[in-house]
């Protein structure tokens, strides 16, 4: 299945082996792009994808809308059997994870061979 590039809307998506993979390419997850993200998400679930890895090594803020896509990404691949993992974490992002104790739910990896690891469980 050929995904469009979505580069213009803050994020790309690159389908691989066994996952998709979903890059922010803005330093912001906020409610800016929260809502075309999540809508993204849930498109790529609906179209059977259900190991989704978001790399935010380019994001260094997010906020509570940036939360709710972590979250809705996170059922809507559990839900489907898969996994929905997070890849390259900036220190500010991770903090705000773990401050709101979502680092218990969400799986989290800080290289491609964590996340290819957290996917083949």
């Amino acid at each position: 299945m050929a995904i469009p590039n979505k580069e213009a809307d803050g994020y790309t998506i690159q389908e691989s082996e066994g996952f998709t993979s979903v890059t922010l390419v803005q330093p912001r997850l906020d409610a800016v792009i929260a809502n075309r993200l999540k809508s993204e998400l849930i498109i790529l679930s609906g179209l059977g994808q259900r190991n989704i890895v978001l790399d935010l090594a380019r994001c260094t803020y997010c906020d509570s809308s940036g939360l709710s896509v972590l979250l809705v990404g996170n059922r809507l691949c559990r839900n489907a059997g898969g996994v929905f993992v997070l890849r390259n974490l900036a220190p500010q992002v991770e903090r705000l994870i773990n401050i709101s104790h979502l680092d218990s739910v969400l799986a989290i990896a800080y290289s491609e061979e964590q996340a290819q690891n957290l996917l083949n469980r």
